[in-house]
């Protein structure tokens, strides 16, 4: 079975995804690592050298190549891979495929992101807590259509990375 964990930045899909992983004795694989290992460049280096048109379609190339593989894995994909081109209809259609949104209260992404600012591409124009808030709050809202026809929802709040894992072990089918 392939897990396919979405959400917005900093739901802690790569996080949980490796916990999971670890749980269900999956292989673990992060989408961005993926395309940076293809790439030879880092996720910042790929928005600001060749934009991100160019990374949305090297994002939804990279995620139907890895749901082609014959392996279970949990994948953590980036915040907006849901959301460009058919890559929620590839996960969704994708034969053996679970895709969980991990849902996040707004305060609990602020206090996190707060603190990545500076090296999340889509935030680096941001100065204060206040303009990140109002930021997140319209992303999260405009991205919600494509988070919520995930197959399963887990509410994440602040509960712990284990905590969370061990919810999505239990509510999978087996």
């Amino acid at each position: 079975m392939k897990i396919v964990l979405i959400g917005y930045m900093g739901s802690g899909k790569s996080a949980v995804g490796k916990q999971l992983s670890n749980k269900l004795n999956h292989s673990f694989k992060d989408l961005d690592t993926e395309i940076e290992r293809a790439e030879g460049l880092s996720v910042p280096q790929i928005f600001s050298e060749k934009g991100e048109i160019y990374f949305r379609k090297l994002e939804n190339k990279t995620l139907k190549s890895l749901l082609a593989l014959n392996e279970d894995f949990v994948l953590a994909t980036g915040g907006g891979t849901p959301c460009y081109a058919d890559s929620l209809t590839a996960m969704l259609q994708n034969e053996n495929t679970v895709t969980i949104y991990l849902k996040t209260p707004l305060i609990v992404l602020g206090d996190r992101l707060f603190l990545e600012m500076g090296k999340r591409p889509l935030l680096t124009h941001l100065e204060t807590k206040e303009q990140l808030m109002e930021y997140i709050g319209i992303h999260v809202f405009e991205r919600s259509h494509f988070y919520n026809r995930a197959q399963i929802t887990i509410e994440v709040g602040t509960d712990s990375v284990e905590g969370v894992a061990k919810r999505i072990a239990e509510t999978i089918p087996k």
